[in-house]
């Protein structure tokens, strides 16, 4: 029976063919296990994984391993990126077995889900002491029939050891300046000084460490700014980026980025974008590279990222896809990377390596955040571009995620969604994400919504998915707390934390600030001691810790949108000496714009007069009373809503920052 043909997952569906008698992630799985009596296999991956491609052709396509697994086990696939609890779960049972964590993920566990055993890529044959495949499915099936005590006490006692590990305390007040100059100092003392990057291989981009970095500022070494903006540009020049379409790869196996893994995560690069518009923002920004030549690198490789995320990740549907499969055929050969040693015009002649079209919500918020806080930083056609892509990704999530009946989606295809639990990740990441689009489009109907998405997991100050758990880990007793510490993404908590406290620097009240400190001091203990495990907690640590400052620059309704719109030329005029279509060098409105976008400010807004009524009359007091005085753009800089007085002229806002 073929269970995975009509399955949401590309990454199930890609196994529908196999001669493995596959079930998908569920209580019948566990129902056939009991019935049986036979033990359950689980099989964890994605789409993407060159690894899980590679173990799918030896041995899950074997019509001989095939027929073995059929009759001694139950056998499970789990797209890890549409049950993140799930992988997490097996995961930390799997480090009772393995050091070398990873996917695929292969666990073996009793029918009532308890681990046993677990390893992750086995291969057809013994090699360098990994046993085969077939052979540890004959060894797991010996000891089911002649040592069950045994694997059930081991089973138990992986069990109660995840229950113990859950409840042990990460708490400790929220560090100061001194404790995260330290951390910025830890990971600085831990920098490639040949390649760029953190330790030797394999090498990951740890996007969110380098935001981190880019939130403390200052450190001993000359500043985390400097050592973000190093990292970036060495991978932007290695071959962890590809150079024709712009995306970075997940990670590179050697110390010098050479040689990656040919994974092109959705995550990735908006996390990357986001810290790429950072570094453009602010007077004080990183001096490791001075003047226009420092903006013009960085805005480079923020332009190709935000290129990737348009033109090669973005569905017609208008949402994201999850990730670009490392492997593609070249002249008819399968390949992992030769798609990317093709120049432009090679390309075109062969297909596109393929997307995971899988939509995930939070995965999307971090990429409809990265590029609208991208266009709110730029301005320009580029602007244009990117707000457009991050409109209609919004647009698509927001009419098939969040349903009429109050449920919250975590993952679709098509018009398909799946009856995975969405998680702390999707209420954060997309509220967060959701935010940054209202403030780059004036829109407040974005924050609005943002709102009632972290409204929907606080409960009693705390965040909690309103989902619940998995209901087939939870009945067995297998849920884990949502896990804080970081890789490649910040934590559930960390993303809901941060949407919140970006509500409170809008205005929306001090409840949202409580929360997003209550939850990072839950964490704070453990992250200052581990700052490459929990580079986003300890990012909003540093904003939590640093003065808040917001800005908002309002213009007229009324007024010619090209002279006032930040995205825009100053407005062609007549002049009589120089003829028609003269453009004035100086244009007040679009100069007050300009410094705006690129103003050092915890929350910046530009809005017409109008939209900043709407968002004080949703409850956002920071644009109450915000008008533009005198018919004129004005700007509003103020610390923790202790106002300045309004400007209108560029060089007068960047008096107020001195």
């Amino acid at each position: 029976m073929n269970r995975l043909a009509s399955a949401l997952s590309p990454y199930l569906r890609s196994h529908a063919g196999n001669p493995v008698d596959w079930y998908p992630w569920g209580e019948e799985a566990f129902a056939a296990a009991r019935e049986r009596d036979v033990p359950v296999l689980l099989s964890i991956g994605y789409a993407t994984c060159h690894w899980c491609h590679v173990m799918a052709r030896e041995s899950f396509s074997d019509p001989g391993v095939a027929a073995y697994l059929n009759e001694h086990f139950v056998a499970i696939k789990v797209d890890r990126e549409e049950h993140p609890d799930v992988d997490a779960s097996y995961l930390a049972a799997a480090s009772a077995f393995t050091k070398q964590l990873g996917w695929p993920l292969t666990a073996f566990a009793t029918p009532e889900g308890r681990a046993f055993y677990a390893g992750t890529y086995f291969p057809p044959r013994a090699v360098q002491g990994v046993p085969a495949f077939l052979d540890v499915l004959v060894a797991v099936t010996d000891a089911w029939r002649e040592r069950r005590g045994e694997l059930d006490d081991t089973a138990a006692a992986v069990a109660e050891a995840l229950a113990a590990s859950s409840v042990t305390s990460t708490e400790g007040p929220l560090p100061g300046a001194a404790e995260l100059a330290a951390a910025v100092a830890s990971l600085a003392a831990d920098e490639d000084p040949v390649h760029g990057g953190f330790g030797g291989a394999p090498k990951f981009p740890v996007a969110p460490v380098l935001d981190f970095l880019v939130a403390a500022g200052a450190a001993p070494d000359g500043g985390g700014r400097a050592l973000a903006e190093r990292t970036l540009l060495a991978m932007g020049a290695s071959p962890l980026r590809d150079p024709v379409e712009g995306g970075f790869f997940r990670y590179a196996t050697r110390a010098d980025w050479s040689e990656p893994h040919y994974e092109r995560m959705l995550t990735d690069n908006a996390l990357l974008l986001r810290v790429l518009a950072e570094l453009m923002t602010g007077a004080d920004a990183a001096d490791a590279l001075d003047g226009l030549d420092r903006l013009d690198r960085l805005d480079g490789l923020a332009s190709g990222v935000s290129a990737f995320l348009r033109n090669v990740m973005q569905l017609p549907s208008g949402g994201f896809a999850s990730a670009q499969d490392s492997e593609s055929d070249v002249d008819g050969e399968r390949s992992e990377g030769g798609y990317y040693a093709l120049t432009a015009d090679e390309r075109t002649s062969q297909p596109s390596p393929a997307l995971d079209d899988k939509v995930l919500a939070g995965w999307n918020g971090l990429a409809i955040g990265a590029l609208a806080r991208y266009a709110a930083v730029v301005g320009g056609p580029e602007a244009d571009d990117a707000l457009a892509a991050a409109t209609r990704a919004a647009a698509h999530v927001l009419a098939l995620h969040l349903r009429a009946d109050g449920a919250f989606v975590r993952a679709s295809l098509g018009d398909a969604v799946s009856d995975a639990v969405a998680t702390l990740e999707d209420v954060g990441m997309l509220a967060g994400g959701l935010i940054d689009l209202a403030l780059a489009t004036g829109e407040a109907s974005y924050a609005v919504t943002a709102r009632g998405l972290v409204d929907g997991a606080l409960v009693d100050g705390r965040f909690a998915p309103s989902g619940g758990a998995d209901p087939v880990l939870a009945s067995r007793g297998l849920a884990l707390p949502d896990d804080p510490a970081e890789g490649a993404t910040p934590s559930g908590l960390t993303s809901c934390a941060d949407a919140a406290r970006r509500l409170a620097a809008l205005g929306a009240g001090d409840r949202y600030l409580d929360a997003a400190r209550s939850a990072m001091a839950s964490v704070a203990g453990i992250a200052v001691q581990r700052p490459i495990a929990f580079g986003g907690s300890l990012a909003l640590m540093a904003r939590l810790d640093a003065p808040l400052v917001q800005l908002v620059t309002v213009v007229p309704d009324a007024a010619s949108t090209a002279s006032v719109d930040p995205f825009a030329e100053p407005t062609a005029v007549f002049d009589p000496l120089l003829g028609e279509g003269f453009r004035p060098a100086f244009d007040p409105a679009v100069e007050l714009a300009d410094a705006t976008r690129r103003h050092a400010a915890s929350v910046t807004a530009i809005v017409t007069g109008s939209q900043a009524l709407a968002f004080a009359d949703a409850g956002f007091e920071l644009f109450e009373g915000r008008t533009a005085t005198g018919g004129e753009a004005t700007a509003y800089r103020c610390e923790s809503f202790v106002c300045a007085l309004p400007v209108r002229a560029a060089d007068a806002l960047a008096a107020l920052a001195r």
